[in-house]
């Protein structure tokens, strides 16, 4: 059996590292949940939601998952997103990918890793909607510009869900983002896909597509 004692220590570090810079950090935070922003993201140990955008608990609401997939038949994400909306009354949702994700590499290579092929198969899709645009590409291209792709979709299918549009509906102030995070240098980039209506779904999305299919670095 592994002794993990040695996180039990760690968190009794942080725990003291937070006491003395706010002595009421902890007794503050169990009073009350109020982020503005939900985390749509990947799985990846290497991407931690909270420290990529340098925020305190409390402040941002997560979900991840491998791949960072958004579709309308998880309710898991589905839950997370309506108690996001409806009752944290979040004003800002991210979708966020990340370059070197192992579950869009699995969907281009087809690899056979048992029951999650079932889930990457969401990406395979995504893929193959894509494909004529991808084969002009070349490998690392083709990878990078997946993993794009693959949140611009999932941006598009959070903003089709019937949570997302009774919210506009009803003028709440809510904008779904697309974002990606290049583990190489550490930074985010703006895939260029905000969108506030639902009259801006088509435009915002084709755009994004646009840009994606035509891989190059973004800056």
């Amino acid at each position: 059996m592994s002794n993990l004692d040695h996180l039990f220590a760690a968190n009794q570090a942080w725990v003291g590292q937070m006491t003395a810079q706010d002595a009421d950090f902890f007794e503050r935070l169990s009073k009350q949940q109020s982020p503005d922003l939900l985390w749509i993201g990947c799985s990846d140990s290497r991407v931690p939601a909270n420290q990529i955008i340098n925020t305190e608990p409390g402040e941002v609401f997560v979900h991840r998952n491998v791949a960072n997939v958004v579709v309308h038949t998880d309710f898991n994400l589905l839950s997370v997103l309506q108690y996001a909306v409806d009752a944290l009354g979040v004003t800002d949702v991210i979708v966020c990918g990340h370059y070197g994700c192992g579950g869009v590499r699995a969907a281009v290579e087809r690899s056979r890793m048992g029951l999650i092929d079932n889930w990457i198969r969401h990406v395979v899709d995504v893929r193959a909607k894509h494909k004529d645009a991808l084969a002009l590409l070349d490998k690392q291209e083709h990878l990078n510009a997946l993993c794009e792709l693959n949140v611009i979709e999932g941006v598009d299918n959070v903003c089709e869900t019937t949570i997302v549009k009774d919210a506009w509906a009803r003028g709440q102030d809510l904008t779904i983002h697309g974002w990606i995070y290049d583990i190489a240098d550490g930074l985010l980039r703006d895939l260029g896909v905000s969108i506030a209506g639902e009259a801006q779904i088509n435009p915002m999305r084709d755009a994004a597509l646009s840009r994606a299919t035509t891989w190059r670095v973004i800056t």
